[in-house]
């Protein structure tokens, strides 16, 4: 059946080592890619949950006493913490060893791997395409993507488990002539599931489904398999040591609630309809969803070729997956997009008369859009907005310029589209909008000082803010208690000398008798209670 829907394999891309010009082109997308994913990387604080949390933990893993095996065994705020594998956590903790604790350490680890996948984009399309102009295409799409820019740039797993999978896939096209590469796809794989868990097992189904269709005879290879067992020998002692550790309570909730249970039910009221990420796709593909159509018809009527079999079985396959999944969160749908980026970059490179005329309504609504932003931003938008007048400046500009090539040439317009795109992200990403996230509560670092400066450094803060903030425990280096109003009630009049962060409300609730107020900030309140005898006065004991 799969035969007769594919066809026979037809390979594409050249046989041999990169050559001189291969080599320039990688230099040069490394270096725009860490440009893009390096610029202003610390320049806004970390975000609630993924960053607060990881980011803690890597610091606990540079602190904690040598008897506590935090490097072996993560913990946070002195419980275990058994969500993910490690391997990110050591690099970010290796990077406080190094520059620090900042916000730019505990990014930089994810961001110098995501910014690698650009370049290890281009040599799988090396790989796939006849052609240099494909694969640098391809890249160059990748590149523009913003997505990708801002998720990878977080202090999260999931730009650096893409960049894994990337090398897995690389290193199996390599094995396709040079059989000894599928050490390094079991090499990969090990990577990808010391980062992300059982991520590695859907997009490892993915590869072996492209083997068994495009190249079965890979399956006859002692290198692939012995990669594999290499890798999985080096996965299994990681989860060996934490069950050993931990007993089998480990592996039920690690196996079952943490990781499988996401499939039938969702975590957190993460949850959305099985189109979700076909909405979120539709958000934030632009400019390259106007090419995305034509792109997957070209890729279908190819499907005998091996690049077009990759990137329908790449799409197909883990779009299904994640959609069917119950737990639905917009970053899940982020190894989607090299496939894209392949398909739509493979397409570019093919136009080199004029464009077709189903371009000009998505570029003539990208450019509407951006000539409307700079409007708004110019002469409406608050000061503290105006920093992205220069992004959609350019964005409009870019839009403008490509409907006025497409008429004449595809292979121009396309270019302007590539370059505009790199420079609208590296613009917006020099603003402090980058993640916007952080508009949807209170600014942390000024709380955060508050509590640090007054908070003994073993005791628990409690709160009135509805929501638990990773980032404020982060910050604060205090964990940070959500409560009830009769709960911060109570434990007003049970504590000798609680610590309470409250709004002005809860505020004048509570007996203004033998209260301390130690500072405010962002509209809360951190108080205590007068010291009674036998205990010590508060003083500050941080700055």
């Amino acid at each position: 059946m799969f035969d007769s829907l594919f066809g026979r394999s037809k390979p594409t891309g050249r046989a041999g080592s990169f050559l001189a010009g291969d080599r320039a082109w990688l230099a040069l997308l490394l270096l725009a890619s860490l440009l893009l994913y390096l610029v202003n990387l610390g320049g806004v604080p970390l975000r609630d949950w993924d960053e607060g949390i990881y980011a803690d933990v890597s610091r606990t893993m540079l602190k904690a006493p040598a008897a506590a095996q935090a490097w072996l065994y993560p913990m946070i705020r002195g419980q275990p913490f058994t969500d993910k594998p490690p391997l990110l956590y050591w690099l970010m903790a290796c990077a406080y060893a190094i520059g620090g604790v900042s916000e730019w350490t505990a990014r930089l680890p994810g961001a110098l791997l995501t910014a690698l996948s650009v370049p290890l984009l281009y040599a799988i399309g090396r790989e796939l395409f006849a052609t240099q102009r494909a694969a640098l295409f391809g890249a160059g799409v990748y590149l523009g993507m913003l997505p990708m820019v801002r998720h990878g740039r977080l202090a999260m797993l999931d730009g650096a488990a893409l960049c894994f999978f990337l090398l897995m896939v690389y290193c199996l096209l390599r094995a396709r002539r040079t059989p000894v590469w599928g050490l390094g796809l079991g090499l990969a794989f090990a990577l990808v599931c010391l980062t992300k868990g059982i991520l590695g097992l859907l997009l490892l189904g993915v590869v072996l489904v492209f083997v068994a269709l495009d190249c079965p005879q890979l399956l006859r290879s002692v290198y692939l398999w012995g990669g594999l067992v290499a890798g999985s020998l080096a996965v299994g002692w990681w989860y060996g040591a934490q069950w050993l550790h931990y007993g089998l309570e480990y592996m039920g909730y690690v196996g079952g609630e943490k990781n499988f249970a996401r499939v039938w039910k969702s975590t957190d009221q993460n949850q959305g309809p099985p189109w979700y990420y076909l909405l979120e796709l539709l958000k934030y593909t632009w400019p390259w969803l106007i090419f995305l159509p034509q792109a997957l018809v070209l890729a279908w009527r190819s499907r005998a070729e091996s690049w077009a079999r990759l990137v329908l079985l790449w799409l197909a396959i883990f779009l299904v997956v994640i959609s069917a999944m119950a737990t639905k969160l917009p970053w899940y749908v982020l190894p989607v997009y090299p496939a894209i980026a392949l398909a739509v970059g493979h397409y570019l490179s093919l136009i080199s008369k004029a464009a077709p005329r189903s371009w000009l309504a998505g570029l003539v609504l990208l450019a509407v859009v951006g000539w409307g932003g700079c409007l708004y931003f110019g002469a409406f938008a608050a000061p503290g907005d105006r920093d992205l007048l220069a992004t959609v400046l350019v964005l409009a500009l870019t839009m403008t310029l490509a409907l006025v090539l497409v008429r004449r040439s595809g292979s121009q317009a396309a270019l302007v589209l590539l370059g505009g795109s790199y420079c609208c992200c590296l613009l917006f990403l020099l603003s402090s909008h980058w993640v916007w996230e952080l508009n949807e509560a209170y600014p942390v670092p000024p709380v955060a000082r508050l509590i640090r400066r007054w908070t003994p450094p073993d005791r628990s803060v409690y709160t009135s803010f509805a929501l638990g903030r990773p980032s404020l425990d982060f910050y604060s280096d205090h964990r940070v208690i959500p409560a009830s109003s009769s709960e911060l009630a109570q434990r007003w009049q049970q504590e000798a000398q609680p610590f309470l962060l409250v709004d002005a409300a809860m505020l004048k609730s509570l007996p203004a008798d033998g209260r301390l107020v130690l500072g405010s900030a962002q509209g809360l309140t951190l108080i205590s209670k007068l010291p009674e005898a036998g205990l010590a006065p508060l003083t500050s004991v941080a700055q």
